[in-house]
């Protein structure tokens, strides 16, 4: 029994809830093993074989029927149990991200290796927290006898890779009901908000190599063309729509001598906005700057698609059952210890801990919970839960959740489980990911998920409603995978 998360009492909560929350704490001890054990393994995107194995083996304990090698996906997988209507489904993430090594919880940068990988974006957490609601709903249908079907879905590469995406172009979310997922954060909420779309490209330019100063004439210089394709998307920038977005690297410059006339380079954009549509307009007319530069240097160039997510919609209906739950169950209590560790890395952020809390307040409905919000500035760890808002924020990030939302009825929630203003994709989140902050946060998360897919499950009219807003947002549009026939997954750095 992990104590600190706090329950209902029985008249509050519904019986099934409690079959569900119970066995979630019965099970949190193994289930914060498996959350530490893939810290430590700290897996990039389509690596993530230990990762892998630590949640199949669990779900094979717990009676999941499993398929590995979901939809062709290497280490993608989903554990299914129950049978009949509705279809539920988890989202579950173990995927680290590179260079993020990091002591765990240390109020200081220091890693254990350097260079190596750290769960930055606190997935360790987000995928055993899944898979824990999955066993509270499988033991609530087995405990009812009401017919339903769990599905536990291992979605690997979220980071760079879009694993859901590749999942989904497989068919892997068809015929679910409604799909729940979460992400660890500092705030607590229901997410009602959007994300952008993305495409994710390189280009690569083939030249001729020469020497640079005997015979400059005779070469073709590709770093010239990458550089020219650089440029010409600066000029780009002003004539595209504001919400869009568009990164890029330099991957290859061609090697290190600056007397050769470099044959070879290649550049690695990320594309973003708001709706798929957009981002496809905006990749056309880069690569017709792309192709420019290549006439401008007489060098040949390859359009090497890497992978590409679709925009968010979340929803709404799903979205304040999970914002109910959330409220219902009640933040987890802390430790003296455990707070004075929040103190110290929230305090460690500087001024910048503010942001997310004030941009929480300037998204509320009323005057009166903007002031709420604001009252808990200055705190070391927000035990609150944010106004549910239909009306949610853009985020001007990206999440392959979004091609699960274009398959069926989907929402996650944020719970808090690291210090006030923590950074996300920062050696912060891999310190507090195995800490007790992480821990009661993961438990509390997996609570109102499984209690969210309860709800449902007692209340038909709710799935129906949740499919009627769906169809709504669709506004008449099928979903057609953003990654074209032929691009495969691939681990981080790799190349075609």
């Amino acid at each position: 029994m992990v104590t600190g998360v706090q329950t209902c009492a029985l008249p509050i909560c519904k019986m099934g809830k409690q079959i569900a929350w119970d066995e979630i704490d019965k099970k949190a001890e193994e289930i914060l093993n498996a959350s530490d054990e893939i810290w430590g393994c700290a897996e990039t995107a389509f690596q993530e074989d230990q990762s892998v194995k630590v949640l199949c083996d669990l779900l094979r304990k717990e009676g999941f029927e499993v398929e590995e090698n979901l939809a062709d996906v290497k280490t993608a997988f989903k554990g299914t149990y129950g049978s009949g209507k509705p279809v539920i489904g988890f989202l579950g993430e173990f995927d680290a991200l590179s260079g993020l090594n990091q002591e765990a919880c240390a109020t200081e940068k220091k890693a254990m290796v350097d260079g190596a990988s750290g769960h930055g974006c606190g997935h360790n957490m987000l995928g055993t927290a899944s898979l824990s609601a999955a066993i509270g709903l499988k033991r609530y249908l087995e405990e009812t006898g009401k017919s339903g079907t769990v599905i536990y879905f291992g979605c690997p590469g979220e980071e760079g890779g879009s694993g859901k995406a590749f999942m989904a172009k497989g068919g892997a979310f068809e015929g679910l009901d409604a799909a729940i997922t979460w992400h660890p954060g500092d705030l607590t909420r229901a997410d009602t908000g959007s994300s952008l779309a993305n495409y994710q490209v390189y280009y690569k330019f083939y030249g001729t190599s020469a020497h640079a100063g005997g015979a400059p004439h005779l070469g073709r210089s590709a770093l010239d063309a990458a550089e020219l394709m650089n440029v010409g998307v600066q000029f780009l920038r002003e004539h595209v729509i504001p919400e869009a977005r568009i990164h890029y690297a330099i991957t290859n410059s061609g090697g290190y001598s600056p007397n050769v006339v470099q044959p070879y380079a290649e550049v690695l954009y990320l594309i973003r906005a708001p709706k798929n549509k957009q981002v496809e307009e905006i990749y056309h007319r880069v690569n017709k700057i792309a192709e420019g530069a290549a006439h401008m240097t007489e060098t040949r160039l390859e359009i090497d698609f890497v992978k590409g997510c679709s925009n968010l919609m979340s929803n709404r209906v799903i979205a304040k059952k999970l914002w109910d739950n959330l409220t219902e169950l009640g933040a987890p209590e802390y430790t003296e210890e455990e707070m004075e560790f929040a103190k110290a890395i929230s305090e460690g952020v500087g001024d910048s801990r503010f942001e997310s809390l004030e941009k929480m307040a300037n998204n509320c409905q009323t005057k009166e919970e903007k002031a709420e919000v604001l009252s808990h500035k200055g705190e070391s760890m927000y035990r609150f839960v944010a106004p549910f808002n239909p009306n949610g924020l853009m985020s001007f990030g990206s999440t392959d959740v979004g091609d699960v939302s274009w398959n069926c009825p989907t929402a996650q929630a944020y719970v808090a489980t690291w210090a006030a203003g923590t950074p996300g994709h920062s050696w912060q989140v891999v310190s507090q990911g195995k800490s007790g902050l992480a821990h009661k946060g993961l438990i509390y998360a997996a609570k109102a998920m499984a209690g969210t897919a309860i709800d449902m499950i007692e209340d038909p009219s709710l799935i129906d409603a949740a499919k009627a807003e769906f169809l709504e947002d669709l506004e008449g549009d099928t979903y057609h995978c953003p990654i074209p026939d032929g691009c495969r997954p691939r681990a981080i750095g790799t190349k075609k």
